[in-house]
This record gives C-alpha cells, sequence and structure tokens, in this order.
C-alpha cells in the first residue's frame, strides 16, 4: 500500500485488490456482524454509522466493477 497526502487534506491510497477486500469485510463486519451501540459507534470509529455504511457501499462498487482503472 502506498499513501499519498496532498496539502489539501485529501489521500490517494494504492492498494492492491487483496488490501481492498480486507477493508472492505472489515467495514461489513462492523456494520453487520458485531453489535455496537450507536452511542459509542461514532467514538470508536470516528464516525457515523450511515457515514461508514456509505463508505462500505462505495468499496464494494469498486470491487463489483473490477476497480477504479482509468
Amino acid at each position: 500500500m502506498q499513501v499519498t497526502i496532498s496539502r489539501d487534506g485529501t489521500a490517494v491510497l494504492d492498494l492492491s485488490e487483496m488490501e481492498l477486500v480486507l477493508i472492505n469485510n472489515a467495514l461489513n463486519e462492523v456494520c453487520n456482524g458485531v453489535h455496537i451501540d450507536d452511542f459509542e459507534f461514532s467514538t470508536r470509529l470516528g464516525g457515523s454509522r450511515e457515514e461508514v455504511r456509505g463508505l462500505l457501499g462505495r468499496v464494494s462498487s469498486v470491487l463489483e466493477s473490477g476497480g477504479a482503472r482509468s
């Protein structure tokens, strides 16, 4: 994995497909597997359950489409 962070605070991640699958699986487990109370969710993960589910959806979309190749 390589990470490039720009001056505006955005990050570009260069991940292998396996790394992206691992991230997808971890997000899925946090959102749908283990139980974390809503009040504790954002404290532990740094974002709301809806934000994390949105990220999971975007990661899953990339995997389903075969990647974001240009």
